[in-house]
């Protein structure tokens, strides 16, 4: 099977602008930590075609925030899937000078649709106000994915999540729903067979009982 292969629906240029990029991604990661060391040798179906579910579940040229971008995934490829409709952008949020001065070659070099902030998550909400799409992978647990995606949500409540999670996301859910009230549908992961994309909407904190207060105090 080849890298097009894997994936099918886009074009050639698309195509010319993700191998570009996975070019560039595999002699950075010589130098610094970007993935797992154990993976470098499966970036096309392990991490590319992984990145590629969130913009085949939602193709709209939407403004993305894409939280601890890292390697590029899923940030830079929806960046260059954006190429593929008119409109939408996604804002990379990576903390790590050097991921970031990776992120942006990246962008730079395959014309991809997006910018680096270089900046603490918990301070991007200040820079970053008019969002319609999140995405994050390999980041955090949902609850501490969702205390950062919160801010996003309460500006704007059409907010969408799609959050990458492995075999232990159900104990994941259980334990977010604790704190806060969201719509939830899970998509299969078409990489992984234990995994799921969870897309996330209508993201709220549950009101703290009158009890809990008082007992707080």
């Amino acid at each position: 099977m080849t890298s097009l292969d894997l994936l099918p629906h886009v074009s050639r240029e698309t195509y010319s602008r993700l191998e570009q990029f996975v070019a560039l991604f595999q002699k950075w990661a010589r130098h610094i930590n970007l993935v797992a060391p154990s993976t470098l040798s499966q970036v096309w179906d392990r991490h590319v075609k992984d990145s590629a579910q969130l913009f085949a579940l939602n193709p709209s040229p939407l403004q993305w925030l894409d939280l601890g971008s890292g390697g590029g995934f899923p940030g830079v490829v929806t960046a260059i899937l954006l190429r593929e409709v008119e409109g939408g952008w996604v804002h990379l949020v990576e903390s790590n000078h050097k991921k970031a001065s990776f992120l942006r070659v990246a962008l730079q070099e395959t014309g991809a649709k997006g910018s680096v902030h270089s900046v603490r998550i918990e301070d991007a909400d200040e820079a970053i106000t008019d969002i319609q799409a999140v995405s994050a992978r390999a980041l955090a647990s949902l609850p501490s994915l969702l205390e950062m995606i919160v801010p996003w949500a309460n500006r704007n409540t059409e907010l969408v999540s799609y959050l990458h999670k492995g075999r232990d996301y159900e104990s994941e859910i259980a334990n977010a729903r604790g704190k806060f009230q969201f719509d939830l549908v899970k998509h299969q992961s078409r990489v992984e067979p234990d995994s799921v994309v969870l897309e996330i909407s209508r993201l709220t904190r549950r009101p703290i009982a009158a009890g809990a207060r008082h007992d707080a105090r």
